[in-house]
């Protein structure tokens, strides 16, 4: 996974994590964890909200012993509850809020949960196909059929987001009541709509699909940035190799975590996840 600050902005309000447990840690039979959240809110509001939804989806998916479907609902529950608290405890960051969207890896099936309009997709036998609903007014307005995708992408509005975490008390994240089932060679990229704005489905399928999964996400990035990078750019990708090798006494795989530098006050829950081993 990678995120960039952008060539405009001076401050990245998105925040990727990508945890995978060692396969001896009680924590293991959840599984994966993947998401992109992409902050809102103006000033380090963004970032601190973007930061609290990766740091609560992580710490509670992973702390239940339920369904994929059902820990991902109450983590992202936690995720809007913790968001809207921090916000009433500090003015500065009122009307904060972040998408989120994330992907979990269980028992050979992937689950989806989402709120916002950063994306997941899968690369599937050379074809790219895009796992979930943009919650914006123009996509909303294209799924009800009153604007065709051409006229969507040339009215005014189309940053609208329907849905955050933070930004009300009760959500309604899309998540699938069933898995996935994976195949061997699937890729799957998460993005905020820093790249999926400035990259098109053709050149993301085309880099995923012929680079490996972090020369990739470097590629993509850059794709962006040529583009003109007027947002923060995330990204991540990967890729269904092999069924996970049995790790000896003592090869427990490693996890590194960069805290980031937070806003005063906020909580240090900034999360560059990459799993090793």
């Amino acid at each position: 996974m990678r995120t960039d600050v952008g060539r405009v902005r001076s401050l990245n309000e998105d925040t990727v994590a990508f945890v995978a447990p060692a396969e001896r840690d009680p924590e293991a039979k959840r599984g994966l964890l993947a998401l992109v959240a992409d902050g809102m809110g103006g000033h380090a509001a963004g970032e601190v909200a973007s930061a609290l939804a990766a740091e609560v989806v992580r710490r509670v998916y992973f702390s239940l012993d339920k369904s994929p479907l059902e820990a991902l609902r109450a983590a992202f529950e936690a995720a809007n509850r913790a968001i809207l608290d921090y916000a009433a405890k500090h003015p500065d960051c009122a009307g904060m809020g972040t998408t989120c969207t994330a992907l979990a890896v269980r028992d050979g099936c992937l689950w989806l949960a989402h709120v916002g309009d950063s994306r997941a997709y899968i690369l599937r036998d050379g074809e790219l196909t895009q796992l979930s609903e943009d919650q914006t007014l123009h996509a909303q307005l294209v799924r009800d059929g009153v604007l065709t995708a051409e006229e969507a992408e040339r009215s005014p509005g189309g940053n609208v987001i329907l849905q955050a975490l933070g930004t009300r008390q009760e959500i309604s994240p899309d998540l699938w009541s069933e898995g996935m089932r994976l195949r061997l060679g699937d890729r799957f990229i998460l993005c905020s709509d820093g790249l999926s704005n400035l990259a098109s489905n053709a050149e993301i399928a085309e880099i995923v699909s012929r680079l490996p999964p972090g020369e990739a996400c470097a590629a993509l990035v850059d794709a962006a940035l040529a583009a003109g990078g007027y947002d923060n750019i995330s990204v991540g990708v990967f890729v269904v190799e092999r069924a996970a090798p049995k790790q000896s006494v003592g090869q427990a795989a490693t996890q590194r975590i960069n805290i980031a530098d937070p806003p005063t006050g906020a909580p240090t829950a900034k999360i560059n996840a990459i799993a090793e081993g």
